[in-house]
C-alpha cells in the first residue's frame, strides 16, 4: 500500500500506541477491529516494542502506513495526520508513569502527552503485573491521568487463572472506551 499522510476522506484517524509487552503481539486484532469500525490507523510504538514484541511488517500492511517510534527530521512527510483519538494498547507500567509525569522521551509517550494539550480523547488497556500495579506511583499515574481525562478500560496482569490458562487480552474494550453507542468519536 502506499503511504500517505492523510485519512481517507469521511473517516477519522486513531493513533495506537504499542508498549512492550507480551500481548503486543496481538495488536493486529486492534488495527482490524478499527478499521472495521471506521477508523483509519496509524501505530506509534515504544521503541522496546519495536524489537520483537510484534510483526511491524505485518502491523505496515494492516494499516498502509509505517510503524512510527522516533521522531521524524524536519524535512521528513508527516506519515499521520493529526489524531482524531489515541488508544495506547497494551499500556506499561513504564509508559504509564512517564506519561503521567510529562516525561516526554520518546516519540510514544511525547505523543500521549501531546494528547492531551491538544484535547483528543485517549483509552488505554493496562498490561501492569499485579506486584507492579500496586506501587504508589503506579496508582497516583493512574489517578493524574484519570483527572487528565484518560479513559482506561479493566487491567490486564497476563497471569494465569486457577485453571492455568490466561485470558485473553480485550483489545476492543479500547475501541469501545472511545466510541459511544459503537460510532467513532469525531
Amino acid at each position: 500500500m502506499t503511504e500517505q499522510a492523510g485519512a481517507a476522506p469521511g473517516r477519522p484517524f486513531l493513533y495506537v500506541v504499542v508498549c512492550a509487552a507480551g500481548v503486543a503481539s496481538g495488536v493486529g486484532a486492534l488495527v482490524d477491529a478499527a478499521r472495521t469500525r471506521g477508523w483509519e490507523v496509524g501505530v506509534i510504538a515504544t521503541p522496546v516494542a519495536m524489537s520483537g514484541f510484534f510483526d511491524t511488517d505485518d502491523v505496515r500492511e494492516r494499516t498502509g502506513r509505517p510503524v512510527r517510534s522516533r521522531w521524524r527530521t524536519p524535512d521528513d512527510p508527516r506519515p499521520f495526520p493529526p489524531p482524531d483519538a489515541v488508544a495506547v494498547a497494551p499500556a506499561t507500567f513504564n509508559t504509564v508513569n512517564k506519561w503521567a509525569a510529562g516525561i516526554a522521551d520518546t516519540l510514544a509517550v511525547a505523543t500521549l502527552c501531546e494528547a492531551y494539550g491538544l484535547g483528543v480523547p485517549v483509552a488505554v488497556l493496562p498490561c501492569v503485573a499485579d506486584a507492579l500495579a500496586d506501587h504508589p506511583a503506579y496508582r497516583e499515574s493512574l489517578a493524574r491521568l484519570r483527572a487528565m481525562g484518560v479513559r482506561f478500560g479493566d487491567p490486564y496482569s497476563g497471569m494465569p487463572g486457577a485453571d492455568g490458562t490466561r485470558a485473553d487480552f480485550a483489545w476492543e474494550r479500547v475501541l469501545d472506551l472511545l466510541e459511544p453507542a459503537g460510532e467513532p468519536a469525531v
